[in-house]
């Protein structure tokens, strides 16, 4: 490791003994990776610090509190330090429950307690509380070819590929201790050789709507694995959420950590850039039978026709998805026998009490809940069997977390799942 002045300052300990296991945390990963360097960031996306109570009882001969848990666990030291206040700006993801509606989510008082003395201790640390996988919806936007740390696969590919920024998929130790030192290894992502494209997907069939921008993410994700494809053809409406769920789906399926689509990018302006002079590898086409096959396989997992519970919201929704979901539910009720809960972040919620939106969902029957979905905190009302989802990843993820079955379709689909306990969707 080539290691700057600074640098090795704040291994040697000038910055305080937390900054100094950072440093020597940051510095065993790169050069595990063979990281020769490190790139400067200010812009760190993790769970720094978060525990259940049971790993904090695991520390109870260091404290069993924050503290421990930060230096123990995040930072892989040998001893408990203090940690000082964060100077720069970092972000706090996803949590495990809704901060107000933890009981509705089986969440007992004594988990509440913990996740509330947790979320104190994040912001006594100067770590912004945004509880969201999609930060970039509440406040957290990079630049392009601003090196950030960020964890959450979704959260990661929509970085690299929509706004331009760099970050491989970090860790809650790598995150944490970047909080720390302002530093990550200058390997993968944060290299321009590495952003190049390797693998074609033409498309053929229209895609346009979310529902169809999902089944090409997965679709994807399942063709290239963990490499970066470079998608061309028939993709039309571009905007966030699309990204968001075609991101989303390509990363659960297959590990995509950035893409490509041609003239819709930024980094790809044509084909030829995207690739960039690298050389080529599969050529992968999607078509009328690789469309009609992705559908099948999402809904591999679905027998009964009896919903009792939709989940929206993965990766959390934006406003818009919201204002389209009240306008679905006004006038409507959520059945007896099926449940509504939707996703999204604090700031989104916020906006959506402040429009309405918010009390249409409520009077529907419905719940807008935040900083988790059913996927992490493993919340699912009592006595769910059956699911539907508008999001590929949250189809790929909870049946089989839960051992429960699930339906992938549009948006419209899944309210009208809600309102009538009966899955009626199918592909045009």
């Amino acid at each position: 490791m080539r290691l700057t002045a600074e640098e090795k300052a704040m291994r040697d300990g000038d910055n305080g003994p937390a900054v100094a296991k950072a440093m020597d945390l940051l510095i065993r990963y790169a050069e595990a990776l063979g990281a020769e360097d490190f790139v400067y960031t200010d812009n760190i996306a993790g769970v720094p610090g978060s525990s259940p109570q049971w790993v904090k009882d695991y520390y109870a001969e260091d404290g069993g509190d924050y503290r421990a848990v930060f230096s123990r666990f995040d930072l892989d030291s040998d001893e408990v330090v203090d940690v000082p206040r964060i100077s720069g700006f970092a972000c706090h993801l996803q949590g495990g429950m809704d901060p107000e509606q933890w009981a509705e989510q089986g969440m007992t008082e004594e988990a509440h307690a913990n996740f509330a003395a947790d979320e104190r201790d994040v912001a006594d640390h100067g770590i912004q509380v945004l509880k969201t996988c999609t930060p970039y919806l509440a406040g957290n936007v990079p630049v392009m070819g601003e090196h950030c740390a960020w964890m959450e696969s979704s959260a990661v590919v929509f970085c690299n590929s929509v706004i331009g920024g760099r970050t491989n998929c970090e860790g809650r130790e790598s995150t944490s201790a970047a909080m720390l030192a302002k530093r990550v290894p200058n390997w993968g992502f944060h290299k321009d050789d590495f952003r190049k494209g390797q693998h074609l997907i033409d498309v053929e069939v229209p895609v346009d709507s979310i529902f169809e921008w999902g089944m090409l993410g997965y679709f994807t994700g399942d063709a290239v694995e963990d490499t970066i494809p470079v998608l061309d053809g028939n993709i039309s409406n571009a905007a966030l959420i699309k990204h968001k769920h075609f991101g989303a789906a390509a990363a659960s399926s297959g590990g995509v950590e950035m893409y490509h689509m041609a003239g819709i990018t930024p980094e790809a302006p044509s084909v030829e850039a995207a690739f960039g002079g690298a050389p080529r590898g599969e050529h992968f086409t999607y078509g009328k039978a690789q469309r009609s096959a992705m559908y099948e396989r999402l809904n591999s997992v679905g027998e009964s026709t009896d919903v009792d519970y939709v989940m929206l919201g993965c990766p959390h929704y934006s406003i818009d998805q919201l204002a389209e979901v009240a306008q679905m539910l006004d006038g409507r009720t959520i059945h007896e026998n099926s449940n509504l809960w939707i996703f999204t972040s604090r700031a989104v919620k916020a906006t959506a009490i402040a429009s309405g939106y918010d009390a249409i969902i409520r009077k529907a029957g419905a719940r807008l809940m935040t900083d988790t979905c059913s996927a992490i905190s493993q919340a699912v009302p009592p006595g769910t069997k059956v699911a539907a989802f508008d999001s590929a990843k949250q189809t790929h993820y909870l049946p089989a977390i839960m051992g429960i079955e699930g339906w992938f379709g549009t948006t419209q689909e899944c309210i009208n799942a809600a309102c009538t306990s009966r899955w009626e969707g199918r592909l045009n």
